[in-house]
């Protein structure tokens, strides 16, 4: 039996969200007969934009919709990431690298860090980071492309992102998806017409007086979540109790300091600060919890620890970290911040975009709207959602710091039973599981619980096959491969120059 597939999507919002999900929508559906894709957003509300790190899965995302990447580079005013520098997260003066790719190589069957436990409890001092060629290359400023053929090179374990501005991309993707046929209204909703049986959405009505129908309504407009949280009424889940940040001011500065191809968080004394270098600018925002700051303070020490001039006014923004109870109900899928938010403090804000769109690409509905779908679609962006939280407390109850009310008050956080069973595995045996295929890897549970202080108490058993001195040869041996190899990159600039990503000079000044 064929059911009438869906040929009439609408997409209320633009910005990042809106973009990605239609540009992708008529990458993969567009020859679909009768497929349509509308887009209705206004110029005069504006878009949060503070997502411009990314983590390593937007590779995929934009080679799926055809981008070049040298291309997607100067349109953006794109730079690399191959990782997060946390800073004074543990406590001031501290700092590590949770870098992209692995640590090492694994050894007699069993993951590197039993070998570099093993060598750090017979007197080796060297850090976890010196065996990740994305942190080594990182600080030092160095770039190149993955050698995934080379696997004699550290390159063939290397993985990287991008840091770019949100609103560019969201132009650069507006474009490519109008010249695909997607279409864009200029417009404010001011009704929302349903079925009176069903509940379904059938229409937005806007302020000119504008109607657009469809079939499946993809929910874009940010905190608000007009259609599924104001229409359809799905409650929000808070997570305020694990996670306390609940404002931010943002603002962008001009260029300076180091141009590290590394997002950089510093714990401040009621949150942290965004640090994200561009070809054009840095990015900046305090991320803090309004229990233990005002606002005012805030923005001042964000504005004193700028790398240069502000090149805008402070952007004020107010969230509650958590999540809808469910991302798709009857016909409206939401994404973005209209399903949630969790703070940027690992860069997640995009790829929950970007999986919620892959997650609706593999469920892509019929006009039937089974319910089997949608319930698939709502567990996983939920267990998404819940293994990015888990990831995020870790950053903040395991730390020494006692300096102020708030690092007080996370230190005695109680971490979720996801979490709990995590550090207990790894306190006791340094022993790693990625359950449900969850987003972050064993190599980044491994370096942040190590960077915000866990210790495990054993290593694995067959660690120890190797004597003490094959076991230093060996982490030696490791270590300088990784540095001859930094060594022979490009640093990012002259990467990018000779690639063709480089913008031009006289963009380097603009915001």
């Amino acid at each position: 039996m064929t059911r009438k597939p869906v040929t009439q999507v609408v997409i209320l919002g633009g910005g990042t969200a809106g973009w990605m999900a239609a540009t992708a929508l008529v990458r993969i559906m567009g020859d679909l007969p009768g497929f349509s894709v509308t887009l209705v957003e206004s110029e005069s509300i504006g878009t949060v934009g503070v997502g411009e790190a990314t983590i390593p899965q937007i590779i995929g995302f934009n080679r799926l919709i055809g981008l070049d990447e040298m291309q997607f580079m100067r349109e953006t005013c794109a730079t690399y990431k191959l990782g997060i520098e946390f800073v004074d997260w543990l406590r001031p003066g501290h700092s590590y690298v949770h870098p992209f790719g692995s640590f090492g190589i694994d050894m007699l069957g069993i993951e590197f860090q039993h070998f570099w436990l093993r060598g750090a409890s017979l007197g080796d001092p060297a850090s976890i980071d010196s065996y990740s060629i994305a942190a080594v290359a990182g600080k030092a400023g160095k770039f190149g492309w993955p050698q995934p053929d080379n696997h004699k090179s550290p390159l063939s374990r290397l993985s990287y992102a991008f840091q770019f501005d949100a609103g560019r991309y969201a132009r650069f993707l507006r474009g490519m998806a109008e010249a695909r046929g997607v279409r864009r209204v200029e417009g404010k909703v001011v009704e929302v017409g349903q079925d009176a049986e069903t509940g379904h959405v059938t229409a937005l009505t806007l302020d000119n007086g504008t109607t657009l129908a469809g079939e499946l309504f993809i929910d874009c407009s940010g905190f608000r979540s007009l259609l599924l949280g104001q229409t359809l009424g799905i409650p929000f889940t808070d997570w305020s109790k694990w996670l306390p940040c609940d404002g931010a001011v943002a603002i962008p500065c001009e260029r300076g300091g180091a141009h590290e191809p590394l997002t950089r968080s510093t714990a401040r004394p009621a949150g942290w600060q965004w640090r994200i270098p561009l070809q054009h600018r840095i990015g900046n925002g305090h991320v803090f919890s309004s229990a233990f700051m005002e606002r005012e303070e805030a923005t001042d020490i964000l504005l004193a620890n700028l790398d240069g001039k502000p090149l805008a006014d402070p952007n004020n923004l107010r969230f509650t970290a958590g999540h809808r109870t469910k991302a798709w109900a009857k016909n409206v899928v939401a994404l973005g911040l209209a399903a949630g938010f969790l703070e940027p403090l690992e860069s997640t804000s995009i790829h929950l975009v970007q999986s919620g769109i892959a997650r609706l690409m593999s469920l892509f509905p019929d006009t039937g709207f089974s319910q089997v779908e949608i319930d698939r679609f709502n567990r996983e962006t939920e267990q998404e959602y819940v293994d990015i939280r888990d990831f995020l407390l870790l950053h903040y109850s395991a730390t020494e710091r006692d300096d102020s009310e708030f690092w007080r008050y996370c230190r005695n956080l109680e971490p979720t039973d996801g979490l709990k069973a995590k550090l207990e595995m790894f306190r006791s045996s340094g022993r790693i599981f990625r359950e449900n295929n969850e987003l972050f890897t064993e190599a980044s549970w491994l370096s942040v619980m190590l960077g915000q202080g866990i210790k495990p108490e054993a290593y694995h058993p067959a660690a120890a096959l190797l004597d003490e001195r094959e076991t230093r040869d060996r982490l030696g041996h490791i270590r300088e491969v990784i540095a001859n190899t930094v060594a022979q990159l490009p640093t990012q600039d002259a990467f990018l120059r000779q690639r063709g990503g480089a913008i031009a000079p006289g963009e380097l000044a603009t915001t």
